[in-house]
């Protein structure tokens, strides 16, 4: 049985973690399937934007598989923690604008999971948090790095350092997530929000997403250059023409990502 399901349509890749059983808890068979399908899609130019959600109305994920981990030799457990690591940062690496639409609890890897997204639209109520502290281990997958990051260092030492569990509403107000939404909408939103990119340039979509991502590790004269040589790219595309033509006309443009 497949644990990572993928649908492609209008040019969105649906992604749905499919351990509903397991709240959609990570294991090493659903973290192997997971980095197949973001290298298939960091291939396809077809695809431009990426929604991840989890099964079922339960949960977006638990994070690990704790009944597989009890299981696990030390070495296992490494191997499974490099997994989860590389799978999230080639989530975070994808050229392509990411979505992460929360229907339900979303602890530790999967807290991880949507903090590798560019983008975060929550139900409302639903619980998250890094709990990893309160089973004597430390967030493995980016979450030390990516949440300071995100909303200062002191919050995030809070957050991790307590395991503390917020709901939605929270997270919107540090800055975590992007939206809280009913749970009837939460597809549609991130569908919404999915258009809103589409409707641009893919070449600039994806140019200025590298150039956000890469400067935001860099000092401002880094992340100048970055951006330079970023708008470099896009000077020559086929699109930057078309979007003057279709100005000049008064109608709008038809991009088609070269």
């Amino acid at each position: 049985m497949r644990t990572i399901l993928l649908e492609i349509k209008n040019k969105i890749a649906y992604i749905t973690l499919s351990r509903e059983e397991a709240l959609n808890a990570f294991n090493y068979q659903m973290l192997s399937e997971l980095q197949e399908i973001i290298e298939e899609i960091h291939l396809n130019q077809e695809i431009r934007a990426v929604i991840i959600t989890g099964a079922g109305d339960r949960a977006f994920s638990a994070g690990a598989d704790l009944k597989e981990r009890k299981t696990l030799t030390e070495q296992e457990v490494r191997r499974n923690v490099k997994a989860i690591r590389d799978a999230f940062d080639a989530i975070a690496n994808l050229p392509q604008p990411t979505i992460a639409a929360v229907n339900g609890y979303c602890f530790g890897g999967g807290f991880e999971l949507m903090l590798a997204c560019d983008f975060v639209i929550a139900v409302k109520g639903v619980k998250m948090g890094l709990t990893e502290t309160s089973w004597a281990i430390i967030p493995g997958a980016g979450g030390t790095q990516r949440l300071p990051r995100l909303i200062g260092e002191m919050k995030a030492k809070e957050l991790i350092l307590t395991a503390k569990k917020i709901t939605a509403e929270e997270a919107l107000e540090l800055g975590i997530i992007l939206q809280v939404t009913e749970h009837d909408s939460l597809i549609e939103e991130c569908n919404q929000l999915a258009a809103k990119i589409l409707q641009n340039g893919p070449v600039a979509v994806t140019q200025a997403k590298y150039a956000i991502s890469l400067g935001m590790n860099t000092d401002l004269k880094t992340g100048l250059d970055i951006e330079a040589k970023a708008y470099e790219l896009i000077i020559p595309t086929e699109d930057r023409l078309e979007a003057l033509q279709a100005f000049s006309q008064k109608r709008s443009p038809n991009f088609q990502g070269r």
